[in-house]
């Protein structure tokens, strides 16, 4: 022991009596100044203090000595003890994945009766030792999940240096110093999971319920069978929602709103929400069949904005036509059903209170800004020509957006080019457009309903006064400061919604022959020539307008083909491939052509027209960008389709624009149409 010396704090706190001795030999020096007699007493004092002091540091430094290195030992051996007992297993290996050694609740665990060295992956062959080694410096660590013997735990990696212990030892090699251990800790998160996963299945989900077509079908029956009819609905309701321990309360008499759990919703999804179907089979002499669209939110901040989210979701599924499911769990919406046109509407009270509403804004506002989509079609400038007989009966002065006219509106556009009738800023650009908005601006938008689509997406923030008006149904991006937005998808184009609001809007607005000429068009378009989307509606629409001044033979000569975009259109109808039998895909060639788009659009039409043809897709490549025009007429959702390409439309009219080649595109579309196959299997 007389070896071994103090040091650290200890050594420092065994130093102090001497540090107190010194301060007493200078207090005696200052005592011996003062007087010699004190000095000589107070030296004895502190010298018979060094003795006392002395004394007891030579006799009490073995036993204090002996007492610490039995302290040190007990501690080390306590240590040891304690990972050896402890709950949770615990292990070490080396980087090869070999156990060097393992405490008692790791050989329990493993089910060995003494410590193995073998490798980790022969006792958990899910364990990956190569994973569990992947952290790339010492301290490091990692995880992974092992399930085993019917429980659930993480094993937590931590690499060990053993660098240090390599420069301190005698015993290993210096060519070793870098070499590392692996300690394992395994901890059971069965329970964990089990609860954590009961909460997520038992988070409170609301949902809005809306019977799309509920006075159209009364209508259909009898009046003594109404009340039946209703209750059978009802109950239809009530059941499903019952059976899936969901509470149900009736708002109004075709709205309900529903409260149910997380995993309640999960057996909807599974079972692909068959209250879509099962409300269309309630039969009691209506000769109309029952739609319903569900909106339900979950996974918002608080139970507030969860039926923020339900609200949202239902406006979403009604301006995609009804009939469907949309779920809106947090940012992430997604659709389900929707595969059923929508029943048109009889009643026109919407068209006449939009009417009323889009005269109030504008008469309130300075001027008016009418834009579409970008390349602009027949469509979406007819309807914007419309919206300029409006501003303009009201008194204020209208602007069209529209930067590069393609060869289908340019007829259209040249009867009111260098017209003294209409002002020379009738059209412009978005660079004009910029300049000219402000807040006594009204910015209508025409045709579409996503801002990127626009054609200047930057006029929506320049202005709080915007109005939507569209026909196409929404999507996930929406234009959501609209102060007025009119969507109904039933309708089969812009131009007719137009159509019908200059009907309402009152009796001192007059269309003028050549803009009814446009108008017109935009509708043969959208409907190719009345064969598509056409209801009784689109008629009326098409005959109100033949009243203002139509002229059919002058629209047919405004909407010819020349010989260019013709051929181009025969060559991708003439090289389309017919994909799983019912499919035609094609691809329509751009060059030399100015309006490839609308050519390609055209083609889709034609290949409709051959026998066994469900769908048609062409694709067309403009502005480095593919175009996707797809055509269906009633037995495939192409809607759904390009949906998953990143477009939208309608049931039987959509389009996607996608940044890829032709064949690439090609190859994701027969992907899309090979798992739309497989779907539609299944359910048979």
């Amino acid at each position: 022991m007389e070896k071994m010396d103090w040091k650290g704090t200890l050594k420092q706190y065994l130093r102090w009596p001497w540090y107190i001795g010194a301060v007493l030999a200078v207090s005696v020096a200052v005592f011996y100044s003062v007087d010699k007699k004190a000095g000589f007493l107070a030296a004895a004092v502190v010298l018979t203090y060094f003795l006392i002091v002395s004394a007891a540091s030579l006799r009490l430094r073995p036993v204090i000595l002996n007492e610490m290195t039995a302290f040190a030992l007990q501690y080390e051996t306590v240590e040891k003890d304690l990972l050896e007992e402890m709950a949770v297993p615990y292990a070490l290996m080396d980087t090869q994945g070999r156990l060097i050694w393992e405490n008692k609740a790791f050989t329990a665990l493993s089910g060995r009766k003494a410590l193995y060295h073998g490798n980790i992956e022969t006792l958990f062959p899910s364990v990956k030792a190569s994973d569990l080694l992947s952290a790339s410096e010492p301290g490091e660590k990692d995880e992974q999940l092992l399930e085993h013997d019917g429980r659930l735990y993480r094993i937590h990696a931590r690499k060990i240096s053993l660098k240090e212990i390599a420069r301190a030892s005698a015993v290993i090699d210096p060519a070793s110093e870098e070499a590392e251990l692996i300690s394992l800790y395994l901890y059971d998160e069965t329970d964990f999971r089990r609860l954590a996963r009961k909460c997520e299945e038992e988070k409170p989900v609301f949902g809005l319920v809306y019977l799309d077509n509920y006075e159209e079908a009364l209508e259909s029956v009898e009046e003594v069978r109404r009340s039946m009819l209703v209750a059978l609905i009802e109950r239809k309701i009530n059941q499903y929602f019952a059976d899936l321990d969901g509470i149900v309360r009736k708002t109004e008499r075709d709205k309900f709103f529903v409260i149910l759990n997380k995993s309640a919703l999960d057996t909807m999804r599974e079972q692909k929400f068959r209250v879509l179907e099962e409300v269309k089979t309630v039969n009691f002499g209506n000769s109309m069949a029952l739609t319903v669209s569900i909106g339900i939110g979950l996974n918002g901040a608080n139970l507030h904005q969860n039926s923020e989210y339900a609200r949202i979701a239902m406006e979403m599924a009604l301006g995609r036509g009804g009939d469907q499911v949309v779920v809106k769990d947090g940012i992430a919406i997604t659709y389900y059903g929707g595969k059923s046109l929508q029943m048109e509407k009889t009643t026109r009270v919407k068209a006449r209170v939009k009417a009323q509403a889009l005269r109030e804004i504008i008469a309130a506002k300075e001027q008016v800004v009418v834009m579409g989509h970008k390349i602009t079609d027949v469509d979406a400038l007819g309807a914007a020509i419309g919206i300029y007989r409006i501003g303009s009966t009201l008194g204020k002065p209208v602007h069209i957006v529209v930067n590069d006219p393609t060869t289908s509106i340019r007829p259209l556009m040249s009867g009111f080019l260098d017209n003294p009738e209409y002002g020379a800023g009738m059209f412009i650009d978005s660079s004009a457009a910029k300049n000219l908005v402000d807040n006594n601006t009204v910015v209508v938008v025409v045709d579409t309903n996503k801002p990127s689509y626009t054609e200047c997406k930057d006029l929506l923030f320049m202005t709080k006064s915007i109005v939507v008006l569209d026909h196409h149904r929404r999507g996930n991006e929406v234009i959501d400061n609209a102060v007025l937005s009119y969507v109904e998808p039933y309708a089969s184009s812009a131009c007719e919604m137009v159509s019908e609001i200059v009907q309402y809007f009152g009796e001192d607005i007059k269309l003028r022959p050549m803009e009814a000429d446009c108008l017109y068009a935009g509708i043969v378009i959208d409907t190719n020539n009345f064969i598509t989307r056409s209801g009784v509606r689109t008629f009326e629409a098409a005959a109100y307008l033949r009243r203002n001044g139509a002229d059919t033979t002058r629209v047919r000569k405004m909407l010819r083909d020349n010989i260019d975009s013709y051929k181009a259109k025969a060559e991708a109808v003439r090289t389309a491939e017919i994909y799983r039998d019912y499919f035609a895909i094609g691809i329509c060639p751009s060059e030399g052509i100015e309006s490839p788009t609308v050519v390609g659009a055209q083609a889709a039409n034609e290949l409709l027209n051959i026998a066994g043809v469900k769908a048609s897709f062409v694709l067309t490549r403009f502005n480095q960008e593919i175009y996707v025009s797809a055509r269906a007429i009633d037995e495939v959702n192409v809607q759904i389709l390009m949906e998953q390409l990143g477009g939208g439309g309608h049931l039987n009219i959509a389009g996607a624009q996608v940044k890829a080649s032709p064949e690439k595109t090609k190859e994701m579309l027969k992907e899309i149409i090979d798992r739309f196959i497989e779907e539609e299997e299944r359910k048979q």
